[in-house]
């Protein structure tokens, strides 16, 4: 006996809580696209997608907007509701940023000094992590560029990264007014030793996507740089390892007239995603051929590592991120904000600190004294 008796309804109901108003073209924005999976000879497979979720601001590093923040909300909210899409690819417009983190104009601007609009600001931001941590689908990060400060924590959610070689990976926070904790202080020491993940998230030096991948960021890097019809290996950085003074040397900057040579020969190159694409097309045909929902289960799995400590600390950050707004945060996203008027883009740090030991107060006066002064 069958049971074609039983009444069903066979329509397909939409679970999409909208959003789709925050995704747009036009820059700055968040772009929502879908692109054939292809098989390993090329071909488009019927009916089976990727879905491409674009940070749209190049001119500014695809630093990200209040309404990009939405959009990548609504991005992943998008892809995960959509029954023919595999996976989604996370990475931004042009060849030299993923992405730098917030928008400094619009934290300088309109948040420092307003608390309670940052509070909100960050119930948003907290919100696009939770949705990249809770996609239903994987989530490649495709590592075009700069992935730096927000970036990074914004890329960290990501299930797995796949880089261009001229790629860099830090944090700004403590140089410029701020601390890496969305997400970062909870996902380095998962991938890095602690000591590591200390200096990376203090130190604010951009570390190659070489030395990420040797220290298990970064699952793969692939060159981006042709001359010639060649393609060749990031030319500012040491790709051998080997021992200096004591210390390994793996994907370190090269100095001197060695890392200007490196400089002269990639603005002298083409810079071509090719590679890039190809690994990216690799990894979503491996995802292809998997259970989808136990390859869900095994992603999700292993995100809830990432989640427990994000999620037990992400409220409070929100709380003294927008303390901090009418502080350090004040002086330090002004100073990036009024470089080119200044000519400087941090405060005086020394001064500051003598300020604060003297047991001043911090207000306008303090600021006055520390932050750059408009060049003549």
């Amino acid at each position: 006996m069958t049971l074609d008796w039983l009444p069903r309804d066979d329509g397909l109901k939409d679970h999409d809580l909208g959003g789709d108003e925050f995704l747009g073209t036009e820059p700055p924005c968040v772009t929502y696209e879908k692109k054939p999976i292809r098989d390993p000879e090329g071909k488009d497979v019927e009916g089976l997608y990727s879905a491409w979720v674009w940070l749209n601001n190049p001119r500014q590093y695809n630093s990200y907007t209040t309404k990009m923040v939405k959009g990548v909300i609504a991005g992943m909210r998008r892809a995960s509701m959509d029954r023919s899409v595999v996976a989604i690819v996370f990475t931004g417009v042009g060849d030299r940023a993923f992405c730098t983190g917030g928008n400094t104009k619009e934290y300088a601007e309109y948040y420092s000094g307003r608390p309670t609009e940052y509070a909100l600001y960050m119930d948003l931001f907290n919100a696009m992590v939770d949705s990249i941590l809770k996609a239903k689908k994987p989530v490649i990060c495709r590592v075009n560029g700069m992935r730096v400060a927000g970036g990074q924590e914004i890329g960290g959610a990501c299930d797995l990264a796949i880089a261009s070689d001229l790629a860099v990976f830090g944090q700004a926070g403590p140089r410029h007014g701020s601390a890496p904790v969305g997400g970062s202080t909870d996902f380095l020491p998962w991938f890095l030793t602690i000591e590591d993940a200390m200096w990376n998230c203090i130190s604010c030096e951009l570390w190659s996507a070489y030395k990420m991948h040797r220290k298990g960021y970064v699952s793969k890097i692939v060159p981006v740089l042709k001359q010639d019809g060649e393609w060749i290996r990031n030319p500012q950085v040491i790709t051998d390892t080997y021992v200096q003074n004591g210390e390994i040397v793996y994907g370190e900057p090269k100095t001197g007239r060695d890392y200007e040579q490196g400089q002269e020969l990639i603005r002298n190159s083409q810079i071509d995603f090719e590679l890039l694409d190809r690994a990216v097309d690799e990894t979503l045909w491996t995802f292809t051929n998997l259970f989808p929902h136990c390859l869900q289960m095994s992603i999700d799995s292993i995100r809830v590592k990432k989640r427990f400590f994000w999620d037990a600390a992400k409220d409070y950050y929100r709380h003294w991120l927008m303390a901090n707004m009418s502080s350090e945060a004040f002086l330090g996203f002004t100073a990036f904000n009024t470089r080119k008027l200044t000519g400087k883009d941090t405060i005086d740090f020394i001064k500051y600190r003598q300020l604060l030991a003297q047991g001043r107060r911090v207000d306008e006066e303090l600021f006055g004294e520390v932050l750059p002064a408009p060049m003549e």
